[in-house]
């Protein structure tokens, strides 16, 4: 009998049909709490939303408020490979094919008729800055063009192998984007330069491949980053805006034989020997061209 009151008395705990009470609350007590927690995050709801309205209220769509001052922008090579090495055998089309394809869909947008419809000539040797005017904003903001053929032997247009089938392969060079910078002063011209890079083969020595790499030419002549293409404002106030781009082909590389590279930034404000970030300004690949002959 005392199990069947137990029984009874959680029965009448979830619902008491004497006192219409459901888990001892009356019907209106619980609607009472349920408007108040539904009024308390609908307050909530709106202050959040207020918070975020007024935050983005001071942003502008166009610049980041806040970002990294960089002092030195990253580098990267195209085509780009996994562990930034390019190995292939001149004889197989197969094995370099996928590099060549990769420089065609990245340079498509380089093509010399789409620069030309898009982007605005500009004065080179000059930094193409274009201020607001006030509180009025110069967006959207023009960019100048970058033609594809600038690249000369690297850009696909008289040598559509980029010269991997006959062992003179292209690499293409690219500045990270950084907004409002100006790598370069007075009036010095920012560059790259490509050569063997230092390797440690035993505890206090250390080596570098300068006898295997060979000759290198640089597109445009002498590696240059022109300064008409800074400041970059951003992707939203600079749509169109096409990255300068630097090509190095390789001219008489020692076959079969795995070489180390590395390209660096030469500019007289963006220092390049950064032991905290050792890929800042500067980019090493390995490169080896296999023949069967």
């Amino acid at each position: 009998m005392a199990k069947d009151d137990k029984k009874n008395e959680w029965k009448e705990f979830f619902w008491n049909p004497r006192t219409r009470e459901f888990c001892g609350r009356t019907a209106s007590s619980w609607g009472l709490i349920f408007l108040f927690y539904l009024a308390f995050y609908i307050f909530l709801a709106g202050l959040f939303t207020l918070t975020m309205y007024v935050m983005l209220l001071t942003l502008d769509d166009n610049t980041p408020t806040y970002q990294d001052r960089l002092a030195t922008p990253g580098m990267m090579i195209r085509p780009r490979s996994e562990d930034l090495e390019i190995t292939y055998t001149k004889e197989n089309t197969e094995s370099w094919d996928m590099y060549v394809q990769a420089l065609n869909r990245f340079l498509s947008p380089y093509n010399d008729s789409v620069q030309e419809q898009k982007n605005h000539e500009c004065t080179p040797d000059k930094y193409f800055i274009q201020d607001d005017s006030g509180n009025v904003k110069n967006n959207p903001k023009r960019s100048c063009q970058f033609k594809r053929s600038i690249l000369e032997d690297c850009s696909g247009l008289y040598d559509r192998y980029y010269g991997y089938n006959d062992g003179k392969p292209c690499i293409i060079i690219k500045l990270n984007r950084v907004i409002g910078m100006l790598p370069g002063k007075d009036g010095q011209t920012p560059s790259v330069s490509c050569g063997p890079r230092r390797y440690k083969i035993g505890k206090d020595e250390w080596a570098d491949d300068t006898d295997k790499m060979g000759e290198v030419v640089y597109f445009p002549r002498n590696g240059t980053f022109n300064l008409m293409y800074y400041p970059y404002y951003g992707k939203k106030a600079q749509v169109n805006y096409s990255q300068p781009l630097v090509a190095i082909k390789f001219l008489n590389m020692t076959l079969n034989t795995d070489i180390n590279v590395e390209c660096k930034i030469n500019a007289n404000n963006i220092p390049t020997n950064n032991e905290r970030d050792k890929f800042a300004g500067r980019v090493s690949f390995k490169l080896r061209i296999n023949s069967r002959n």
